[in-house]
This record gives C-alpha cells, sequence and structure tokens, in this order.
C-alpha cells in the first residue's frame, strides 16, 4: 500500500518514539525538499526530532545516574574574547553599582552564538527551497511581504521542558591521540562515520534510540593553544574553515535512525 497522505503518517509513525519511517521512506512530504520528515509529528509541530525525547526514554536515561556529579558543557561567554568567528557581536558586561545601597546590576550584550548554543530550527534552512522545517518561510519568521512577525520554529518552544535524555559522548580528540592520527581543527575536513563507530566501539558505548549524541572533536584544546595573531588571521579567512562531521547519506542515516539531538565542540557540525 503506497500512502501520500502526511496525516496518515504521521498517526502511523507517532505510535511509539520507536516507529520512525525508514531513512529511504524520505522525503516524507514529497512536495517538499530532500530527507525532510515534514508532517511525522504534525504540520504545526516545532520539535523536530525532539520528539523523540518521551517520557519513557527520559526515565530509562535517569536510571544510568550513578553519582551526584554535575559537569557543566558551556563554553564561557566571553570564551572569544573580543575576536569572535563569523563577524559576531563580541560579548560585553556592564557593572555598575546602584547608590546609596550596596547593589550591583549588569547588562549584557552579546551574539547568542559566540558561545555554547543549540541552532534551532529557524536558523539555517534549505538553502535552494529558500525554507525551514515543517515548510517554514522568512517572511513567516520576520514578518514580511505581508506575513505576520512570528517566533515560529524558535527555540522557545524547545525550553518549555529543556532537553533531557541520554547523553552519549564520542571522544573522537581522545580517540585518535591514541592511534596517531592528525586532525587540523581549522582546515575543512571530516570526521567520518567510520571512525565514530571506532570511537564507540574502543569506549564501550552502547547507543540507544533517542540518545543526544556529543563528540569531541578536539576543536576546544587547538582553539586555546592559538595567540591573538593566528586567531585574527584565522578570523580574516573568508570563507571560514573547520573540521566537522563527513557530509554523507550514511552520516545522515546515522543520525536519523539513533539520536535526538546532536552537538559537538566545533563551529561546524
Amino acid at each position: 500500500m503506497q500512502i501520500t497522505d502526511i496525516s496518515v503518517l504521521a498517526t502511523l509513525f507517532a505510535t511509539t518514539a520507536m516507529s520512525i519511517p525508514k531513512f529511504s521512506d524520505l522525503p516524507l512530504d514529497k512536495n517538499g525538499p530532500h530527507h525532510n520528515a515534514w508532517g511525522l509529528y504534525g504540520t504545526n509541530d516545532q520539535l523536530g526530532t525532539l520528539n523523540r525525547l518521551t517520557n519513557d526514554i527520559v526515565t530509562s536515561a535517569a536510571k544510568e545516574i550513578k553519582t551526584g556529579t554535575r559537569i557543566s558543557l558551556n563554553w564561557p561567554l566571553d570564551a572569544q574574547g573580543t575576536q569572535p568567528f563569523f563577524g559576531r557581536q563580541a560579548f560585553h558586561q556592564e557593572l555598575y553599582q546602584k547608590p546609596p545601597r550596596i547593589v550591583n546590576d549588569d547588562v549584557w550584550t552579546f551574539n547568542t552564538q559566540s558561545s555554547s548554543q543549540w541552532d534551532g530550527l529557524r536558523h539555517f534552512g534549505y538553502q535552494k527551497e529558500k525554507v525551514f522545517y515543517n515548510g517554514v518561510t522568512l517572511d513567516d519568521i520576520h514578518g514580511t511581504n505581508g506575513k505576520q512577525c512570528s517566533n515560529v520554529n524558535g527555540i522557545g518552544a524547545w525550553s518549555e521542558q529543556g532537553i533531557v535524555g541520554r547523553g552519549v559522548l564520542l571522544d573522537y580528540h581522545e580517540w585518535r591521540l591514541s592511534q596517531n592520527r592528525s586532525h587540523d581543527a581549522f582546515a575543512t575536513s571530516a570526521i567520518s562515520l567510520d571512525d565514530l563507530k571506532a570511537v564507540a566501539a574502543a569506549q564501550g558505548t552502547e547507543m540507544r534510540f533517542g540518545d543526544i549524541l556529543l563528540v569531541r572533536s578536539g576543536y576546544m584544546h587547538a582553539y586555546n593553544n592559538l595567540d591573538k595573531e593566528k586567531v585574527n588571521a584565522l578570523r580574516e579567512k573568508m570563507p571560514p574553515t573547520f573540521a566537522g562531521v563527513e557530509q554523507s547519506e550514511e552520516m545522515l542515516q546515522f543520525m536519523w535512525e539513533n539520536f535526538a539531538a546532536c552537538a559537538g565542540d566545533h563551529p561546524s557540525w
């Protein structure tokens, strides 16, 4: 039986978190761009694969907690100082006292992508088709050409429950050092899917559906060893070049079949 109605597909595939279409079934919306899963969670959905973080999956993840040790994954807001990449604004803090009381207030000015951040579903769209997740357009976001400005596909929808689940760290940096493999964080190069699987095997890491994938490429280590002159030279390089995971059908399928979200320590995923 061939099903073309998106609402029917949504009903079929939304019954359980594990019941997702095969990668080969994409795109779901045949009128949309390549590999889209539009309509899987409804035409007005703004969570995407974060829908995989069901109560059952989060509960299962919580059972793996063995200690109360907490580790921050944040890069400081001022980590790039006055030299952020991509021409973004530098972090600035104005701290002032409010006399006569002994009280301090402060005002921060910063680009939300000059430090740790999640790229939302309205950040980088399909370039050729000029659309974002579920067919949202620039006009829908900016309120141009007769449309009303909106927060559609904003990360506000994500923050209502947060991104909570089982995090899986693949420490590519540590692994490639053990293998005497070279890696240039500031050159266009790819971390292959085979290498990521080798990292998981070496760590004894099991990946489960709905996991949040974290890849440590070694970018932070490389960045922290640069002097200001080298940072400036790299900032002026256009277009900028960074290492990231490989761009391939196999990598897309790997992410589609396993993860609710993915993140890394490198600027270019």
